[in-house]
């Protein structure tokens, strides 16, 4: 399995790795990202995604097919959530499984640094004195490992 998707719903990430948990992969590794109560020097109150849905599941997809051709893995999964999270809901989830560790963890990263730079969502964050304002994450995808396509 691999696969890319977006919920507006919680879902249980415990599920989802039971999903790509097989026997013949000996190693797992997974990334969660959740919604955090200061950004920036900012109290955050909650946060609001949204996507550009039909391009971000293209793109997604494609993300998880690149990174299933560069590493040896067997499954990967992406669920990214949008609409109002709260402070401690998860916003993004990455699931991989792979013979090895190493290329479980270099697949995972891979994922959440391109979501993070190519998936068109976007986060609306709510503030304690009223203020919103969208953020952008584009420095939150730089890793020296790779170059971004």
């Amino acid at each position: 399995m691999i696969g890319f998707r977006i919920a507006a719903a919680e879902f249980q990430p415990e599920a989802e790795r039971d999903s790509i948990a097989v026997p013949s992969c000996g190693g797992y590794v997974s990334f969660e990202g959740w919604v955090r109560n200061r950004n920036e020097g900012q109290e955050v109150l909650r946060l609001e995604y949204q996507a550009y849905e039909a391009l971000a599941l293209k793109e997604g997809n494609r993300i998880m097919a690149e990174a299933a051709e560069r590493f040896p893995v067997e499954h990967a999964l992406c669920i990214h959530r949008v609409g109002e999270l709260g402070v401690g809901d998860l916003a993004v989830w990455v699931g991989v499984s792979a013979g090895h560790r190493d290329e479980a963890f270099r697949a995972c990263r891979y994922i959440i640094d391109e979501i993070k730079h190519r998936v068109p969502i976007w986060k609306k964050e709510y503030y304690t004195g009223g203020d919103s304002g969208w953020v952008n994450c584009e420095a939150c995808s730089h890793h020296p490992d790779h170059e971004h396509s």
